[in-house]
């Protein structure tokens, strides 16, 4: 394989090596008969630097004043290095002349001036709508964000704000992010100003009063007509605006109701202002399998202010700078990689997110797969390896919130869950995911344990292929594809074993399990998981969870998509 790259350019400063290797992390890549057919194309690693800007934070003293010194400081250490940046401005921001004078004649030839889609008062105000907020920005989520008005009126916002983005700069914004944005707001933007991409806020549960749990877990998406969070299944049903996940979670601990926060956000001193959690991070980022292309997003809000953000934004802005330079990641606009997103995908394609290493130093790995219908996430833990998230997407269903406004001061936005773990650091101990177990001769389980590092390797640009060494011998292979999960278990002969996953501790049980089908209810409808015939069977457990036992091949075959429709 030849790689090369490109030098660091002073003028044009997107930064893209011109071929770059699919490495894996620490292993070796296993080549199959057919391996030249399934050779992935070279997948680019992507950083996107997005900086949101507010104009004013009431829990912060003298605000405006640090806010401003933020971005300042900001545009300074990005303009050193010589990479462009994405500057999202809040309307309260972009009618400041402030901040008109210092991206107009400061921000570097190559940045974005983009609209972060927060909802203060100037905008509703201009927007001709009564303004319910106890300050001038709010946080709530039925203020503060696109749901909590009527969708006739998330057009009158979204008109106000590009007419005065358009008077103070002379163009359209080309991309609009936020922690959510709703979907006749995005589908709006995209038919009336032809914004080419999104982002927003990475899987979470509960924190700042919202909630989005069970989505494509990182990388980029096209959302549905129907519901800015769920993944389309098909190009028909989709607003073709990819939407793109913020901020760098940790693919091992960032899960669930974790204790903390772990991302790169830079204000977080044990994770992305720690120069050892950002050098695993950025390795697993450019190293690791990541099927059609890796992805991620560096920067800081300013409202955090500098001091708490500076140490830790200058030591990443090092290491971006000289892994661009390296050619090993290319850095972009987020409407740069919008762009290339949608020349590139008609649909949402298949990705991956693979560490192998565990920065705690405590044995733990996780390998993360989305595509169009469904993600999962494969948990190592020590010894024990468990499917701990499995959820599908359906485009047809909408958003709680898509034809009338949130009522609530809290936002929850959610798929179709199968599966759900506990965060690797939770107190409850107890089990909680999809578990392989042995059947014995008179059914009784046992865990069935691993032994060493797994393989990972992507065959061709949608596959994600695991295979496992088993304690007691043989081996565990497990194969992501786009609409289906197959995992066959082997003995140490290479003979088919009786083996079966177990789901346990599960908030959801089944309502309905059959030989072939589980089935679940939900607020937006029913939903189902298949297995393919003659690879498995499910049954009931006596604790109301669900055992799935291997079909006589040792297999066992998840229908969660039709790619072929």
């Amino acid at each position: 394989m030849t790689i090369s790259f490109l030098p660091l350019a002073r003028v044009n400063r997107t930064l893209r090596p011109s071929t770059l290797a699919c490495l894996l992390l620490g292993v070796a890549v296993v080549l199959l008969p057919d391996a030249a057919a399934e050779t992935p194309s070279p997948a680019p690693r992507i950083v996107t630097i997005y900086n949101f800007i507010r104009n004013e934070d009431y829990r912060l003293r003298d605000s405006e004043e640090v806010l401003l010194g933020a971005t300042r400081r900001q545009v300074e250490l990005f303009g050193k290095h010589e990479l462009p940046v994405t500057w999202a401005l809040q309307y309260d921001a972009l009618i400041n002349p402030k901040y008109q004078q210092l991206l107009k004649q400061h921000a570097g030839p190559n940045d974005e001036i983009a609209a972060w889609w927060e909802l203060p008062r100037p905008l509703i105000e201009a927007a001709g709508i009564a303004w319910r907020g106890d300050h001038d920005w709010v946080s709530t989520a039925n203020i503060a964000f696109s749901p909590g008005y009527t969708p006739a009126e998330r057009r009158k916002i979204a008109d106000a704000y590009m007419a005065k983005f358009k008077e103070v700069f002379g163009y359209y914004p080309r991309s609009v992010g936020a922690w959510y944005i709703d979907e006749v707001t995005l589908a709006y933007l995209s038919e009336e100003y032809g914004i080419v991409a999104s982002c927003n806020c990475k899987d979470q549960i509960g924190t700042d009063g919202y909630t989005l749990w069970g989505g494509y877990w990182n990388q980029a998406y096209y959302p549905s007509r129907l519901n800015a969070y769920m993944p389309a299944q098909h190009a028909g049903a989709q607003i073709n605006v990819p939407v793109f996940r913020m901020l760098g979670s940790d693919p091992i601990y960032q899960y669930g109701r974790a204790p903390s926060i772990t991302s790169l956000e830079p204000v977080y001193s044990h994770a992305g202002g720690s120069a050892k959690w950002v050098d695993w991070f950025l390795d697993a980022l450019t190293t690791g399998p990541p099927l059609a292309f890796a992805y991620t997003q560096a920067g800081q809000e300013n409202s955090f202010g500098w001091d708490a953000m500076g140490s830790g934004l200058e030591m990443q802005a090092e290491r971006i700078a000289g892994l661009a330079r390296s050619g090993k990641i290319r850095v972009e606009t987020l409407a740069e990689s919008g762009e290339w997103f949608r020349e590139r995908f008609p649909v949402t394609p298949p990705t991956a997110f693979v560490c192998l290493d565990d920065w705690r130093e405590e044995g733990r790995r996780s390998a993360w797969f989305n595509s169009r219908f469904y993600r999962v996430n494969l948990y190592w833990d020590r010894d024990r390896l468990s499917i701990r998230d499995l959820h599908l997407f359906d485009e047809t269903r909408a958003s709680t919130v898509h034809d009338k406004r949130l009522l609530e001061n809290t936002l929850t936005c959610a798929t179709l869950p199968i599966v759900e773990g506990r965060p690797p650091l939770a107190k409850n101990a107890d089990p909680a995911g999809a578990l392989p177990v042995a059947i014995d001769p008179a059914g009784a389980a046992t865990p069935l344990l691993v032994d060493g590092p797994p393989a990972v390797t992507q065959r061709g640009d949608t596959r994600l292929a695991v295979e496992q060494r088993l304690a007691v011998g043989g081996t565990l292979k497990i194969t992501c594809s786009e609409d289906r999960l197959v995992l066959i278990a082997s003995g140490k002969s290479d003979q088919p074993r009786s083996w079966a996953l177990d789901i346990v501790g599960q908030e959801q049980t089944p309502a309905e399990v059959t030989s072939s089908v589980i089935g679940f209810h939900s607020p937006s409808g029913n939903y189902r998981l298949e297995l393919e015939p003659g690879s498995g069977t499910f049954e009931r457990r006596a604790d109301g969870g669900v055992r799935v036992l291997a079909g006589k091949e040792g297999q066992i075959s998840l229908l969660l998509g039709d790619a072929d429709e």
